[in-house]
């Protein structure tokens, strides 16, 4: 033949495409970034070539080179044993991203940790941390004559009598505390209402704002910060009187939320300081699939619709279902698609009481006794997460499904993280932006002069960066995108960006 013939291709995005190609020539295959162009070419042509010659080879040679699955293809006729010289292509990691095989990721980091201002995620107002020394400067701005008191608050919002609490600070010395906004000397008898919550912050000094209070002042802001786990607490008296809250740390002025020290560790989710404790910085979690595990409902418990148990009766998971179906009266000969939802609900997720379970294991084994029923899918979760067999693992991913993670809905960083934003946006919601629509937010960015300063070089690389991927055509990919996701065309793309900094 002086030609190959190909009859429905449907490998990934090809859509059931016949085709003839001449042979003896050089073939051009051009389109768009993720048109198909390598699913033709080396997922369908190439991989029925070289499956073709691995098959005529013997016994011996096969186990070296391993299986070749047949592409999914109708037929393809006048083909010879191929080779191919194969595209660089970025890593299958779930963890590789556009943005971090660009390295712009690693840029957003230091960004968001150098000039990212955290927010308090309950009452939404930006925290900043102080310096005792910062702190003093910025109360010396205060007119002089200005009379202040500097308080280091104890105790917010916490019920109970706190009668331990202000005994032990009589004991360290200190004379007054302000509670719920009264003043009150320790030496008094304070019965505070148990039921209802409090406010306490110990009055640590009261002085006025004149020359020479510099070093007076710096040593109750100190002993404030060391008392109240590094808050502080000035009051001003007089006709136009206030508080302001500081502290040494990213912390709420108003509730217990804080942040340790920002570092662009703490913005990747490769690292277990600001990964998703759930998933673990993949953005998404694998679980149980009801419809894999009951793949035909229309066959009944008996029939063996629950694939994972099969039909032995003497399965042991499967005789603990029998104790479940007995207990609640489910019937086991109707087909599953004809049991309610509650009854469904009880062979998956399991009893809320205790039942009879009693069998015989096939090596005459009794287990008599009364217990909880765990459920089908809850059971198949536990022992995927509690075994050390990779087999068994296998097996049992089989029946799962991946899933956006519930906690981090798919951002792969821990919440506390998510607070830090740079032009009102965090570093999720700005790697969920696509390159297009980057560009111009780092070129609008708004930042102090101290800031800017900082960001000045970081900004430089990461939109010149973004500007590359723009002109060759990538404009419409998000930093966020699974690098297994992309095309031969786009990789490749990737990789000359790459080349190009180095």
């Amino acid at each position: 033949m002086d030609k190959i013939i190909i009859k429905g291709a449907r490998e990934n995005n090809l859509k059931n495409v016949d085709i003839e190609l001449p042979k003896n020539k050089m073939i051009v295959m051009t389109g768009l970034s993720g048109s198909g162009k390598s699913s033709l070419a080396f997922d369908t042509i190439y991989a029925e070539g070289e499956r073709r010659y691995v098959e005529s080879l013997s016994a011996y040679a096969r186990q070296f080179l391993g299986n070749s699955n047949k592409p999914d293809v109708d037929s393809i006729e006048g083909l010879s044993p191929s080779i191919s010289i194969d595209q660089k292509t970025t890593s299958n990691n779930p963890r590789s991203t556009v943005g971090t095989v660009t390295e712009i990721y690693d840029y957003l980091r230091l960004l968001f940790a150098r000039v990212g201002t955290p927010y308090c995620p309950n009452h939404n107002i930006p925290i900043t941390s102080q310096s005792v020394e910062e702190m003093t400067n910025k109360i010396l701005e205060y007119p002089e004559g200005t009379k202040l008191i500097v308080m280091a608050p104890v105790v917010h919002g916490e019920k109970g009598t706190q009668k331990d609490l202000l005994e032990t600070l009589q004991k360290e010395g200190y004379v007054r505390v302000n509670i719920d906004g009264e003043t009150h000397d320790l030496s008094e008898e304070l019965n505070l209402d148990k039921n209802k919550k409090h406010n306490i912050s110990v009055i640590i000094d009261r002085l006025v704002i004149k020359e020479g209070v510099r070093s007076r002042l710096f040593e109750a802001l100190e002993t404030s910060t060391k008392l109240a786990s590094g808050k502080v607490v000035i009051k001003t008296m007089g006709d136009d009187s206030k508080e302001i809250v500081m502290s040494e740390s990213f912390a709420c002025p108003y509730c217990e939320f804080s942040l340790p020290e920002l570092e662009p560790r703490l913005f990747s989710f490769n690292a277990p300081y600001g990964a998703c404790p759930d998933c673990k910085g993949l953005g998404v979690k694998l679980q149980m699939d009801p419809e894999l595990v009951v793949p035909d409902q229309s066959l009944s418990i008996i029939d063996g619709c629950i694939k994972p148990y099969g039909d032995e009766v003497e399965n042991i998971y499967y005789m603990k279902l029998l104790c479940l179906c007995k207990h609640y009266k489910i019937d086991t000969t109707k087909p599953f698609s004809k049991l309610t939802k509650k009854e469904k609900e009880l062979i998956f997720y399991g009893s809320e009481e205790p039942i009879h379970i009693k069998y015989t294991t096939r090596g005459g084994n009794t287990t008599d006794t009364y217990d909880y029923y765990e459920g089908v899918l809850t059971n198949l979760e536990r022992r995927y997460m509690e075994t050390s067999s990779t087999w068994v693992r296998e097996w049992l991913e089989r029946y799962m499904i991946e899933t956006e993670c519930d906690t981090c809905h798919g951002a792969r960083l821990n919440d506390d993280v998510l607070q830090v934003k740079v032009g009102k946006k965090n570093i999720f919601e700005v790697t969920k932006m696509s390159i297009k629509d980057l560009i111009p937010f780092f070129n609008n960015l708004k930042l102090t002069k101290e800031k800017q300063e900082i960001a000045t070089l970081l900004l430089k690389e990461i939109i010149d960066r973004l500007d590359f991927l723009s002109n060759v055509g990538l404009g419409y990919l998000t930093l966020s995108r699974s690098a297994g996701t992309l095309s031969g065309g786009e990789a490749e793309k990737l990789k000359e960006l790459d080349l190009l900094h180095k």
